[in-house]
């Protein structure tokens, strides 16, 4: 599990990559709010509507090498897009990187998941690994971006490449000296319940990734906040991420996971609006109230990590989690 968790925290680096980024768009390439939003746009739709058909791949035929080869589409595409000067090859690397995400989930979630035997605390590592990489990329890229300008997100392609080829080689090992595992699926499928999960979660998401891609931006030009103030803001939300993802697999062991979903989307609607509330105020002294305002965050990601549990039919069911199962 440790080689899955390593592999998803360097994938998912490049989704915290992009936010990190787009400042140094607007303040060095002059982008406009709107070509800001597409930026983060191409990254979100490349690394979302593949993966309907990855997954089916995935599911019907074992391709050890998608997952390795992901991971290095994803940093190669975000690393050259600083290295561009022209917004449509800018828009097109980010949408090539966003394709390397969405080649990676579903392929490194089926063997993780096979990996984990049905364990949520192990598949919580997983799902952990991921918001370490949304996490650290603000601390680690904004010194660079701040010293190296944008041309810096090149030096994050190495990392990607040495993944890939660590991970290519554990699939070839596991997949040489193991068989293929089968697949019980215990539950029943619900169709309808699925689809409401998946518009709460892309209605969870969208607020997100919107906070994600405008809260550094929006410290440094209208809250008067140096790049390295506005990365650690992003940073800060991004920890939440992490916190909540850890807190809610033990949440959902206790409670039921349902009931942790349910939790994590109601925690975020006042948290949202008491950062609305801290931002619209100009005195230096509610500057640093805002940074409060990320805490109450913090468990919102429980509704991802969970989500990502319930709906693997696969697994084990708890009985804290039988009556609220979806």
């Amino acid at each position: 599990m440790r080689i899955w968790a390593s592999a998803h925290a360097v994938d998912d680096f490049y989704q915290g990559l992009v936010p990190t980024a787009v400042p140094y768009f607007v303040l060095e390439r002059h982008f406009g709010y709107l070509a800001a939003s597409g930026l983060a746009t191409a990254a979100a739709l490349g690394s979302a509507i593949p993966q309907l058909a990855i997954g089916v791949l995935a599911d019907r035929r074992r391709l050890p090498w998608m997952a390795p080869l992901g991971i290095g589409l994803a940093g190669t595409g975000a690393g050259l897009a600083g290295l561009l000067p022209q917004y449509p090859l800018v828009f097109a690397l980010l949408l090539l990187s966003g394709f390397g995400v969405a080649m990676f989930h579903p392929p490194a979630s089926r063997d993780a998941r096979s990996d984990a035997g049905g364990s949520a605390t192990a598949m919580s590592y997983f799902a952990a690994g991921g918001s370490v990489g949304f996490f650290v990329a603000p601390a680690i890229a904004t010194p660079a971006l701040d010293h190296l300008g944008i041309g810096a997100t090149a030096l994050f392609i190495p990392p990607a490449v040495l993944m890939g080829v660590i991970l290519f080689r554990h699939q070839h090992r596991v997949h040489a000296t193991a068989s293929t595992r089968t697949t019980v699926t215990n539950g029943v499928n619900r169709p309808g319940r699925f689809v409401a999960l998946t518009c709460v979660e892309i209605i969870r998401s969208s607020v997100s990734f919107g906070v994600n891609t405008f809260v550094s931006l929006y410290w440094i030009t209208h809250l008067g906040a140096s790049t390295e103030l506005g990365g650690t803001a992003l940073a800060l939300e991004l920890g939440g991420g992490v916190l909540g993802t850890v807190i809610g697999a033990r949440i959902g062991d206790r409670i039921g996971l349902v009931r942790t979903v349910q939790l994590g989307n109601t925690l975020l609607l006042p948290a949202l609006a008491a950062l609305l509330f801290f931002a619209t105020t100009s005195t230096r002294r509610c500057r640093w109230c805002c940074w409060s305002a990320w805490l109450p965050t913090c468990p919102s990601p429980c509704s991802s990590s969970s989500a990502r549990t319930t709906c693997q039919p696969d697994q084990e069911p708890r009985p804290a989690s039988h009556s609220a199962s979806p």
